[in-house]
């Protein structure tokens, strides 16, 4: 038996363990009768635009950041991301590359603009270059906190809205929603679910008419045989000789969302198909509690994701007293 738990926001520090899993699911949503995209009803007024200045914001910051985006869905009134963080690239930039991808953002500081005009800082004396150091290392850092990426994108869109709609004040929440994607079923019934988030809210009729989405550009990708460069590759059984993606097959993730997403829109919990049926059998989750948790995800589960064992090493690593969500995990993520 599932349960539906209500649950008081946590400091940022016990949500996010780079320890545990380099996986996150993230929702940021609007305030007041504010929309990114579609259409309000009252007014008639279309914002469908405001799908383009995200998802171009997202990609950019993809390129600057450590950070990976594997599923991202623009909705009316919120945003969905599942992200990525690359924490053994950020090992190997140089305080020159790190520099460079800061000032693509932030203006830096005087002695930062001053060595990056200059080769190596030639310029600058020691005490200088070690103030440039210095700095690099606390940008290197943000260049691999999520909090950073979400004030990096969400900032510049508040303003454009703000503008267009001849107002001040907060455009976004104050707190962008984070869960930690502790296993390998966590991650993919939350790309799912992120993934099907248009075909559930009747936005569209299937996966590849969802604009602005993910699972649109893999597919899109995947008719000519390959995978979209902005995007976390799927890298199924060749992960031994490639160090960056997901593990699974991208044909079996697609047929997986595929399958699920005409369940749902049939209202029927009906056979899934072999094909994708053998994926859920290795992740140890049922045909049933796969439907539930691309239906349900966030509402079944508010903090980390992940099997009983996994949430309780995740606790332990945050400095939580307890772990929350034991029993809908061994319900949903330990349940063959």
């Amino acid at each position: 038996m599932l349960s539906l738990v209500i649950v008081m926001p946590k400091p940022r520090s016990q949500q996010i363990s780079l320890l545990d899993t380099p996986y996150y699911h993230i929702c940021s949503r609007t305030v007041r009768k504010a929309f990114l995209c579609g259409v309000d009803e009252e007014t008639g007024v279309s914002f469908e635009h405001r799908r383009t200045w995200i998802e171009k914001r997202i990609f950019q910051l993809s390129t600057v950041f450590s950070i990976d985006i594997c599923a991202h869905a623009v909705m009316h009134n919120h945003l969905h991301l599942v992200l990525h963080v690359d924490v053994e690239q950020v090992k190997n930039w140089s305080t020159g590359e790190v520099l460079k991808r800061w000032h693509q953002l932030f203006k830096g500081t005087l002695l930062t603009q001053k060595y990056s005009k200059h080769e190596k800082g030639q310029s600058l004396d020691k005490f200088q270059l070690a103030m440039v150091e210095s700095t690099a290392d606390i940008y290197k850092q943000r260049l691999q906190d999520i909090s950073w990426f979400m004030r990096s994108l969400n900032e510049p869109i508040a303003r454009q809205a703000n503008r267009e709609d001849n107002c001040t004040g907060h455009f976004w929440e104050g707190r962008f929603k984070s869960q930690a994607l502790l296993d390998e079923g966590a991650l993919l019934s939350c790309m799912a679910y992120v993934d099907l988030n248009p075909v559930r809210a009747a936005i569209a009729p299937t996966p590849e008419q969802s604009d602005f989405t993910s699972i649109q550009l893999r597919i899109k990708a995947a008719i000519n045989c390959e995978q979209p460069a902005s995007l976390l590759p799927f890298i199924g059984n060749d992960h031994q000789h490639k160090k960056r993606g997901i593990r699974f097959s991208l044909q079996d993730y697609l047929t997986l969302v595929d399958e699920t997403g005409r369940i749902l829109r049939e209202d029927k919990r009906g056979v899934i198909k072999s094909k994708t049926a053998n994926i859920l059998t290795r992740l140890h989750i049922s045909d049933e509690n796969w439907l539930r948790l691309t239906t349900d995800f966030e509402y079944i589960f508010t903090g980390a994701v992940g099997t009983a064992e996994h949430l309780c090493e995740f606790t332990e690593h945050v400095g939580l007293k307890r772990a929350h969500g034991i029993a809908n995990a061994q319900a949903c993520l330990n349940s063959v």
